[in-house]
């Protein structure tokens, strides 16, 4: 099973939010080449992580992250993106994570609301 989880989940493991629990055990339970992550979520994930616990934390994050299969916005998912933002009036970022797990057939765990009712989307 292919999954993706985008910056919430991860913010809410790193600084042990109150879905912590929930995104950690997806995480603990899924093999680490079977993770997909967005650049974009790599990103967020550091920007805001150095915002809340420091630049040692935030590299420590992108150490984690690093382990699963980062996947660089190319040509075609940015296509993906700007028509799913189009047609679902998602913002630029959601957009890009979201495309980025659909062109590569994984369910994206999120708790975003703007994401929570689209195709392959599981709601955390």
């Amino acid at each position: 099973m292919t999954v993706s989880i985008d910056s919430y989940g991860w913010i809410e493991r790193f600084t042990n939010g109150p879905k912590a629990s929930h995104y950690s055990k997806l995480i603990d339970s899924t093999k680490q080449e079977e993770i997909i992550t967005s650049v974009v979520v790599l990103y967020d994930v550091y920007k805001r992580i150095k915002q809340i616990k420091g630049e040692e934390q935030a590299l420590e994050a992108v150490v984690a992250l690093s382990q699963t299969k980062v996947v660089p916005v190319d040509q075609t998912i940015s296509l993906e993106a700007a028509d799913f933002s189009l047609e679902h009036n998602l913002h630029f970022s959601d957009a890009l994570v979201y495309a980025t797990a659909r062109h590569l057939g994984a369910e994206l765990y999120t708790s975003d609301e703007d994401l929570k009712r689209m195709k392959g989307v599981t709601f955390v």
